[in-house]
This record gives C-alpha cells, structure tokens and sequence, in this order.
C-alpha cells in the first residue's frame, strides 16, 4: 500500500477562490470527565457534506460559508455520545466541546447477534453494495504527509484534492485530483540520505478496505486470519461490536492485526485500525522500501493504519484514512542508526453526487507513483487554503510552518 523511496483548471467541488465568505471556528474536542483531547473526532455541519476531524491533540479548524442555513455542528466519537452544538454558540476561537462516553449495558446486546465473529465479517463485506454509496461522488479531501527524523520534522507536504469516487459496487479505481499544495523538506536534517514517500494520496485512500478489500481480506485470505470478538460500544445509539483479528501463526508472510468497528443491526463496517505484523523485518521491508544506497540496511518497526466512515441517508461512504509508519536506517559505516516517522492521513471535506460519472482524463489525475514533496510549492501566507476545510495543525506542524515562513522572508529581503 505504502512504497518508500531513498533517493489546469478542474471540474471540482467549489473551487472557486473568495466566491463564498466563510465563518471560521476553532477549539478542541475533550473527553468530559478526564479533560484528555479527543483524537479523530468528527466535526460536521449539520444538514450538509461539510465535516472535518480533529487532530492528534484534540484541536479542530471548521469553516461554514455564511449563506450555509445550517444552525448546527454534529461532533461524534467512538464510544461517546453524539453532541449537536448550535453555531450561534461558538466563538471564532478556544471553543471547547465536551463529549461523554457512552456506556453499553449487557442487558442492550442483542441476543440474535452472530456468535461466529468471522461469519459476521464476511456477512459484512458481502453487504458493501448495499450498505456503502452506489453512485459516483465527487470529493473534497485535504491530505497531509509529515517526515520526522527522532521528532523534529524535516518534510512537510500538504494539499486539497478532488477525488472522484466510483461506486462500492465498482470494480473501477478512484481517480484523484490535485488541485492545491503546498510542501517543505529541510534535507539537511536527513543525514545523507533523502527519504520520500511514493504514492501521495492514493497510500491513505487504499486504506478504504471496504473499497479496496484486496489489501486487507480478500475472498482468497480472509481464512488466514482469526477473528473474535471483544467488547461492544454505542455510536449515534447504534449497538457496534468491536472484532480482534490477527494472522493465523502457521502464516509466514506478513499480514495485519487489529480492530474492526461493526455495526450490529446493519452489518456495516463503520471502522478499521490495524498494524502490519512485522516479526520478520526483511520481509516487511520487501514491502516498502523501493530503492536505497547498498551500505544501507531499512527497515520499518512501525506500520499502521485507520479508516473512518460517515454516513448519509442511509448510505456510508469513507471520510478519513491515515498511515503511520516507523523506520530505522542503519549505515555500514556509522555506530548509530537513524529513525524516522512518516505520516500521511486524508480527510473528506465536503462531497457531492457526480450524476454525469464524470472523470478526469489521464493527463489530469494524480499518478500512483506522485511523490507530493516534488510536486508541490513552497510555503506561502497563512491564508493559503482560504475557505478550505483543512485538519488543524499539531502544535509541531505550526512550529515548522512558522519557521518556514521567516525564512521565506528572511530571503524575499536578501533579494531585495
């Protein structure tokens, strides 16, 4: 899914600049008891497509156009209470919004439910046509890629895309779309050796399993995994059951473990977070690492992943996905190695139904071989995005954006 290398106008959604004013709210998503940062939380403006998540320290960034009659935001966690907040009581700025966990009483499981955890998996694949979008969408979606060597980060790369979404049923790939970007890498801090990640957008939107079953169970090697189940929680008042799985030991390749978020009544997959088993490190290396110097010996320590679905009238359709991914660089020649952490992570922003099935022509599309940190431009003001959706940067990110940022006009001075 994930390769490391080591080495015009568009039909999109809205993408007209300063054609909407937008008002902008920002905050943070806490549990109610403990006052700890909700992760992932989703934001969405009630009655529309417009949504976006929180990030890895509970902070959110929501811009609603103004003509928008929404009255509302619907904030919604795993295994907490859905919270509707009016927008009349919201401050541009240090919002908090308190969710609390909501509690599954043994009395509430449903006694029908399977008691055969893979037969429910695979009543749940097989209801993918049914259950998730049948029509082709149209999607906003902000993506964003970090690499940090230790912690600090030395590559940053973030963009808005199109993505036109073909139906579950299909078995026609996505197609994707750039439409804006912005990126820096400082190469210095990357010893002598440049790590960069293959793929851009496509490695987060093959994380929609439901979509691209292929890379996680398909019909072929779901048997190669064991499954059972867990715990059960309440999402929206929906009964979901929380399915472990992990590889049968007989299996010598490297395959995933992790959990999967089912909704009881409906049979539909409205979760994923699972990581690559890698016992075997030159195995699991074969998977990742493209090229590098022969007196370099890759490999990662860390592989995981999560997908989060929304839904609609019914329908559920993805709205998030992120990777993370831990290496370790070990020179012949060096006592000690080196350790970086990649990122990327996407988030659906807004969506609307492609009735035409319209699709981008080949020379339009994003490539699957894109390396975002080569294609994108450099850091500009901090109103790039304008009324974009984005996900809200980690106090990390802003640190280096800041810097970016006076060093751009450190230069723009010299120049002078």
């Amino acid at each position: 899914m994930l390769v490391l290398t080591m080495v015009g106008t568009t039909k999109a959604l809205a993408f007209q600049e300063g054609a909407v004013d937008f008002d902008q709210y920002s905050g943070e998503v806490v549990d109610e008891s403990t006052n700890k940062p909700l992760v992932f939380a989703t934001l969405t403006v009630e009655g529309t497509n417009i949504s976006t998540i929180t990030n890895t320290e509970g902070n959110f960034l929501l811009k609603v156009p103004k003509n928008s009659a929404s009255t509302n935001v619907i904030v919604s966690f795993l295994g907490y209470r859905t919270q509707s907040v009016p927008l009349s009581e919201l401050e541009p700025e240090k919002n908090k919004i308190a969710l609390t966990v909501s509690v599954t009483q043994l009395s509430e499981i449903n006694i029908n439910a399977p008691r055969d955890a893979m037969a429910l998996v695979r009543e749940t694949m097989a209801k993918r046509d049914e259950n998730y979008f049948g029509e082709p969408t149209l999607m906003t979606a902000f993506y964003r890629e970090t690499i940090k060597r230790r912690r600090r980060n030395v590559s940053l790369a973030e963009a808005v895309v199109n993505i036109y979404k073909t139906p579950y049923s299909s078995n026609r790939d996505d197609a994707v779309e750039l439409y804006k970007a912005r990126k820096s890498t400082d190469y210095s801090k990357l010893d002598t050796v440049a790590l960069k990640l293959q793929g851009g957008p496509y490695n987060t939107l093959y994380v929609d399993v439901m979509k691209y079953p292929e890379y996680l169970f398909a019909n072929e090697s779901i048997s190669n995994y064991k499954f059972s189940f867990d715990r059960s929680i309440r999402v929206n008042d929906a009964l979901i059951y929380v399915i472990k799985f992990a590889q049968h030991e007989n299996i010598p390749d490297p395959l995933y473990q992790g959990e999967l978020y089912i909704d009881v009544e409906k049979r539909t997959l409205t979760s994923a977070i699972f990581s690559l088993n890698i016992t075997d490190r030159d195995k699991a290396a074969e998977l990742f690492v493209r090229r590098k110097p022969a007196k370099v010996d890759v490999w990662p320590t860390q592989v995981a992943y999560r997908v989060d679905y929304r839904e609609k009238d019914g329908r559920w359709y993805y709205g998030y996905s992120s990777v993370s991914m831990e290496f370790k660089v070990d020179w012949a020649d060096k006592w000690f190695n080196s350790v970086y952490s990649m990122t990327a992570e996407m988030a659906i922003t807004d969506w609307e139904k492609n009735m035409g099935g319209d699709f981008p022509k080949n020379r339009e599309r994003i490539k699957k071989s894109i390396i975002m940190g080569d294609e994108a431009i450099g850091f500009t003001d901090s109103d790039f995005w304008g009324e974009y959706n984005i996900i809200e940067p980690e106090k990390s990110i802003e640190s280096a954006i800041r810097k970016i940022q006076r060093q751009l006009r450190r230069d723009e001075r010299s120049s002078d």
